[in-house]
């Protein structure tokens, strides 16, 4: 018997190679579900009327897709800074009621519920404030600017029994969805792993914006705009660029890694902190005096499982989760997901026997053979499917689930306490970044330890 040459890296591949020649792959468009379709116009007395805090990037964003759906509209909008009141007037209507103090919307009889796009350090005041007097509210993502924030908007939302719908559009996407079913039947098998990550490579990608050519003291009101923040001189910069400093922002963490953990959390369907964080990184890229890294990655433990997260701001890298499990991978992306079976099975004789003797391994061999070789005609076919969709930013579905909830008081997709969760993770990889050691979230306290 001529003697073997078979390496284990030359065994892998030819199992690998194998393996894929026995993969069908089938692909499968995903259908939109008639969203509005059942929806008719409102008559003006069942409408619903909102307010609009905060009008700029994303809140313009939010109002202009919020008028489209139907019996919803805009009963007034706020902002500090006077060129979003024109904004808004140009999306809604010319005699849109607009002010620099959102405290009168809240106190307007008139308007059902708020949406609420302002900078972080601004979410926990704006959403205790709206809950307190009696509006339901929808807050972009991250929850909120710290863990301690995040604690008193659950308790908030509790005390007042309020809807609040946290802004993270993942928990609304159809390809989510379609993973979550895949999960939910078992398809994974036993989870071992969980990958993330998401990078981008332009300034605009790492929030370098153009502050409003016309921005000065004069139109915003800069010392309301800075909170509780110990006061600084009048800066356009930080005005536009506010994420790039933890003081009113959450850096990568807040702005990116919260879609990577909700949707990880809504595909797994899981509402929990995670354990552990270990993270490293840094400003790398973008040294414009940001004190947040511009790359991060971290280690998380839920439960037994260890998910891996990494945000880039120096290189561009799609959105993608990649769930391993035994039974295959499952890998999630903007406009579709693949899965790819795995038999958990050797496909042939171990390479250990390469040392055996030659007449003991030919006899090894001859038994596997024996024992595990298909009959003719009966090979298993592994199916790979891959899935189409939409983009699974899906701020229309997401926005409508909120509304549709203030009118029959069913609850959200993405409730006060699933955005604490998820914004906890992004506040325990802030701190493992800053403290350079792995935290933790200690549920007796409410709070992140070394």
């Amino acid at each position: 018997m001529k003697k073997s040459t078979y390496s284990r890296r030359k065994f892998l591949g030819i199992s690998a190679a194998a393996a894929g020649a026995s993969l069908a792959p089938k692909s499968i468009l995903l259908t939109p579900e008639p969203l509005l379709a059942s929806a008719r116009p409102a008559p003006a007395s069942d409408r619903l009327r909102f307010g609009m805090i905060g009008i700029g990037m994303q809140g313009s964003g939010l109002l202009t897709e919020s008028i489209t759906l139907p019996g919803v509209e805009c009963a007034a909008a706020c902002d500090l800074y006077d060129g979003r009141h024109t904004l808004a007037k140009e999306i809604v209507r010319p005699d849109l009621p607009v002010t620099r103090r959102y405290q009168e919307l809240l106190a307007d009889k008139n308007i059902d519920c708020i949406v609420a796009a302002v900078p972080d350090h601004w979410h926990k005041q704006v959403v205790v404030d709206a809950v307190s007097a009696g509006k339901d509210i929808y807050c972009e993502k991250p929850m909120s600017h710290s863990a301690a924030d995040g604690v008193a908007m659950v308790e908030a939302a509790k005390r007042t029994g309020r809807i609040v719908q946290i802004g993270s559009q993942r928990v609304s996407s159809l390809v989510c969805k379609k993973a979550k079913e895949m999960v939910a039947q078992g398809m994974l098998g036993d989870l071992m792993m969980v990958e993330g990550w998401l990078g981008r490579n332009d300034p605009t990608g790492a929030w370098e914006y153009p502050p409003p050519t016309d921005l000065s003291p004069q139109t915003l009101d800069w010392d309301t705009w800075q909170g509780n923040v110990a006061k600084r001189p009048f800066d356009p910069y930080i005005f536009a660029r506010w994420r790039c400093w933890k003081e009113y922002g959450t850096g990568v963490a807040g702005d990116l890694l919260v879609h990577l953990v909700s949707g990880m959390m809504f595909i797994l369907n899981m509402n929990d902190a995670p354990q552990q964080a270990m993270s490293l990184g840094g400003i790398l890229r973008f040294k414009d005096g940001r004190n947040m890294p511009d790359v991060h990655a971290t280690l998380f433990k839920y439960g037994e499982i260890p998910v891996y997260m990494r945000l880039n701001l120096g290189t561009d890298m799609p959105e993608t989760y990649r769930f391993q499990g035994s039974k295959g991978i499952l890998e999630v992306t903007e406009f579709g997901l693949s899965y790819t079976p795995q038999t958990g099975k050797d496909s042939g004789p171990s390479y250990y026997d390469s040392g055996f003797p030659h007449e003991m391994r030919a006899a090894y061999e001859k038994k596997w053979h024996e024992e595990n070789d298909p009959k003719l005609g009966q090979e298993p076919m592994l199916e790979a499917m891959t899935f189409h969709g939409p983009d699974f930013d899906d701020m229309k579905p997401h926005l409508w689930n909120f509304f549709e909830a203030v009118r029959s008081r069913k609850p959200v997709v993405e409730d006060a306490v699933f955005g604490h969760h998820a914004a906890l993770a992004c506040h325990m990889a802030n701190e493992s970044y800053f403290r350079k050691t792995a935290v933790s979230w200690d549920q007796a306290s409410k709070s992140i330890k070394s």
